[in-house]
């Protein structure tokens, strides 16, 4: 037992996960737990907003929810400040919280679909990190995981303000890297194609079909493979990784 405790990737370290309540964002809560992490399940309140945070109490890990809405620059500010008062520091960002986009073509999309959907998953990847900065600033270093997407890489065909807040994702990474390495700050991305999330199980059968066939692997990524690909961004074993991205995508990019 003595020796899992000390091979425990992020122990005692405190691990801030946005979109913290499903999908990637719980199984990779799960999965820091796991690593002896104390966990802050970021995330909308809702009847069930505690099932997370009570699942990693279950495994014996320090756990605490706070309420966020990424869009709402007042209620990132916060969400940072109540983990840091209550924990004393910050050592890893994981901003996951993000929409999926709906099907459109440039030409006669509502201009509301686009203000919403860059105002979650960009704009909010930068309050974000806008106030996980100055924490690491304030403390000597920390760590950043940004979600971006394989269609940060590519274009997905009628998902355009997906693919442009999912580019700029990755031009915020990068930026962070550049600017805040020499400050003990390392920032790195994640770039999953389809993950067998809820929403994902939402589409339709013949088009979760056709994602599938698109995959070498012919199988979707899991929550859970992403979740150990942030484990290891997380950690002190990417040490000199910066600003770069790790792709999982089955082969697509082949």
């Amino acid at each position: 037992m003595q020796l899992l405790e000390i091979m425990r990737k992020l122990k005692k370290k405190v691990v801030f996960i946005t979109g913290g309540n499903s999908g990637i964002g719980k199984a990779a809560a799960l999965e820091a737990a796991r690593e002896g992490a104390i966990i802050v399940v970021a995330d909308l309140e809702n009847k069930d907003h505690l099932e997370t945070v009570n699942e990693i109490k279950a495994l014996g890990a320090r756990c605490m929810f706070v309420p966020i809405d990424v869009s709402d620059v007042e209620s990132v500010k916060l969400a940072i400040l109540t983990t840091v008062a209550e924990f004393g520091r910050l050592d890893v960002a994981f901003n996951n919280a993000g929409i999926g986009g709906t099907y459109s073509g440039i030409h006669d999309m509502p201009e509301a679909t686009w203000d919403r959907l860059i105002a979650v998953n960009l704009t909010g990847q930068f309050y974000c990190v806008k106030y996980e900065l100055q924490q690491f600033l304030k403390q000597g270093g920390g760590v950043i995981v940004n979600m971006s997407s394989l269609g940060g890489l590519k274009a997905e065909h009628g998902l355009v303000p997906y693919t442009a807040a999912k580019h700029g994702v990755l031009g915020i990474t990068k930026n962070i890297a550049v600017q805040y390495a020499a400050q003990n700050i390392r920032a790195n991305a994640l770039c999953p194609y389809y993950v067998e999330t809820p929403l994902l199980a939402e589409a339709p059968e013949a088009i979760h079909q056709a994602w599938i066939d698109g995959t070498p692997s012919k199988r979707l990524c899991t929550p859970e493979e992403v979740a150990k690909a942030f484990i290891y961004l997380a950690c002190d074993d990417s040490s000199y990784c910066n600003g770069t991205q790790i792709i999982l995508d089955g082969g697509v990019m082949a």
